[in-house]
């Protein structure tokens, strides 16, 4: 498949017609991957912030504060993600007052906090993980110069936490980057939107072909990198 992948491409390259409808199509297309790489970033940067204070929840000492976190997490690991942003479409208003003005709430926002969600609780568990992987002593050695539990979470554990839970996260990074094409479907102006306004508008098969091996040949050339990043992480901080 992808030496016929490989064949198509230089196909289209050696296709003058189709090389340039393909070129003159590429800077929307571009700005379509624009949209998923933002709200990629966005989504992970508050799935962090909640994931974060989720994963320190699921190991408080107090049931009260421990059955919420535990509850939402295992709830939203096993929801899709195409449920969640259809959920969040049209849970969210279409627009929200400030100051007596009405503001619109763009449907790509609602994507942010549809893919959110579900990065928030896979964040919560590596953040667990990596808190838990730390040696009971560390908390033991805290306990005996006097400093409480929440101090030593946020001075001892968290720092050392950063290391194993940095390749985890950087491949969910790359899961949810990869499950923004499903803001298409609820009408976000992203990459596999602006293909699909693309073929619409040229209307012949090759081309149809060519534009949507581009889509995938973006999140591949996006992505590929950050798989093997994470490789190397993996291996540099592996326990020796």
């Amino acid at each position: 498949m992808a030496l016929a992948a490989a064949g198509f491409l230089l196909w289209t390259v050696l296709d003058a017609r189709l090389a340039r409808d393909l070129l003159d199509w590429l800077p929307y297309l571009a700005s379509g991957f624009a949209i998923n790489i933002l709200i990629s970033v966005l989504a992970m940067s508050v799935g962090t912030l909640a994931g974060v204070t989720l994963g320190a929840m699921e190991l408080s000492a107090s049931r009260l504060v421990r059955a919420p976190a535990v509850a939402y997490v295992q709830v939203f690991r096993n929801a899709p993600h195409l449920v969640l942003i259809f959920a969040t479409t049209y849970i969210f208003p279409f627009e929200i007052v400030v100051a007596g003005n009405y503001l619109p709430f763009p449907d790509w926002l609602k994507a942010v906090f549809g893919l959110a969600i579900p990065a928030s609780a896979y964040v919560a568990e590596i953040v667990r993980g990596a808190i838990q992987s730390v040696p009971t002593t560390q908390w033991d050695a805290a306990k005996g110069v006097g400093m409480s539990r929440g101090q030593t979470l946020r001075w001892i554990i968290l720092p050392q936490c950063l290391r194993r839970a940095l390749p985890p996260w950087m491949n969910l990074y790359a899961s949810i980057t990869m499950s923004t094409a499903l803001a298409s479907l609820v009408g976000v102006h992203e990459l596999l939107h602006a293909a699909t306004d693309a073929s619409t508008a040229v209307r012949r098969d090759d081309f149809t072909i060519a534009v949507y091996l581009t889509v995938l040949a973006a999140f591949f050339l996006f992505c590929f990198p950050i798989s093997r990043l994470t490789r190397r992480l993996e291996r540099r901080f592996a326990p020796r």
